[in-house]
């Protein structure tokens, strides 16, 4: 049965395991080498103890799990900022593991970190697909997600 609940101390490290699986599976993709530091607006933590932990236990920030039966098959990351339209929230990380897609557990994952958004007094909810990954964007778009910014990049080295 799938399930979600708020994370606690005893789940950062299965946390930090989901996180560098989504770091992984997304870095060879077109722009995953690119990824932000979350504080620059909207991608996975580093997969460490440290700043996957600071999701837990904090007013502006919350983790969810995702349980399939008793197993922590995926995981969101949220956190809200406040900008010059108002409160908005971010979703850092919202992964479920390859071999258990396909269940809703990823759409359940988003419905709770939205009720989260909404409780938290968010006027919206950003979330990153990166290029090309249409399977990221249909889920956004699905839960009614609309593409509002397409960063461009140019290295210089």
């Amino acid at each position: 049965m799938e399930q979600v609940r708020t994370a606690t101390e005893a789940d950062v490290a299965r946390l930090v395991e989901l996180t560098a699986g989504y770091r992984a599976a997304t870095a060879a993709e077109r722009g995953g080498q690119l990824s932000r530091p979350v504080d620059q607006g909207g991608h996975a933590p580093e997969a460490t103890v440290e700043a996957v932990g600071a999701y837990v236990g904090t007013r502006d920030r919350t983790a969810l799990v995702g349980l399939l039966d008793e197993w922590v098959a995926g995981g969101a990351l949220c956190r809200t900022e406040v900008d010059g339209t108002g409160r908005r929230g971010i979703l850092d990380l919202c992964f479920v593991e390859p071999g258990a897609r396909e269940v809703g557990l990823g759409g359940l994952l988003l419905e709770y970190a939205v009720d989260w958004f909404r409780a938290h007094g968010c006027a919206g909810v950003d979330g990153t697909a990166l290029p090309g990954d249409r399977e990221a964007k249909q889920f956004f778009e699905s839960a009614g997600f609309k593409a509002r910014l397409l960063v461009m990049h140019l290295p210089l080295d």
